[in-house]
């Protein structure tokens, strides 16, 4: 199952390519603006986003360009504009592939399916094991000694990034670049926040961590309990 963020102003159509998206087995959340489309995008890090190009409050070549600016999502562009032209430009400009308008939930389906082979096939087994942690990015899930774990996308997002460097000490500029999206840090506390909260869903605690080990004055690293 695939998680997909649909960014499309009209809500007929938003409603019918919901339906039929989940129908065919992905996760759909939606936005009807640019700005929430955009806010979705670094929150929820989908799959794959479909952007329709004709939003009321941005153009979405403008946020298909701030998409790209914070992050590698592919993104198909659902478009009207059907001339060779654009479509070199949007392509040019960062989109995996598009649809023109008018176009079926089946066809998008496939279309989300072949983007996602192509770009998911560097990353087929990218599951990640430290010690007893088990995360795979493919499904979001994460155990621990074969239990599954109950995490926010954020958290989840936090351990995988810290378990694919597992032993390396990272700094919470670094988390805060590639987690939270934030390029020039300024919120150090969240990083301490969630940490806590990861830590206490991994049953430990900074004073006795095992997976998580805090290098005092750099960062935190995951490592295997010795």
């Amino acid at each position: 199952m695939s998680n997909v963020l649909l960014i499309e102003d009209d809500a007929a159509i938003r409603t019918s390519l919901t339906r039929g998206l989940r129908d065919r087995g992905h996760a759909v959340s939606s936005a009807p603006t640019a700005l929430d489309g955009l806010r979705l995008a670094v929150e929820e890090r989908p799959d794959l986003v479909v952007l329709d190009l004709g939003l009321p409050d941005m153009d979405g070549l403008d946020l298909l360009r701030m998409l790209r600016a914070v992050s590698r999502v592919p993104v198909i562009v659902a478009t009207a504009r059907d001339g060779d032209a654009e479509m070199v430009r949007l392509l040019d400009e960062g989109a995996d592939d598009y649809v023109v308008k008018p176009f079926s939930a089946a066809q998008l389906d496939a279309r989300i399916r072949a983007v996602l082979r192509r770009t998911g096939e560097s990353r087929a087994d990218s599951s990640v094991t430290v010690g007893g942690l088990r995360i795979d990015p493919r499904t979001r899930e994460a155990t621990l000694d074969g239990t599954p774990l109950d995490l926010s996308p954020r958290e989840f997002d936090l351990l995988h990034y810290l378990a694919a460097r597992a032993g390396e000490v990272i700094t919470k500029r670094e988390l805060l670049t590639h987690v939270w999206q934030i390029p020039y840090g300024g919120a150090d506390k969240t990083v301490d926040v969630h940490l806590s909260w990861l830590r206490r869903k991994l049953g430990e605690t900074s004073q006795e961590p095992r997976y998580l080990q805090t290098v005092r004055g750099v960062g935190v690293r995951l490592a295997a309990p010795a």
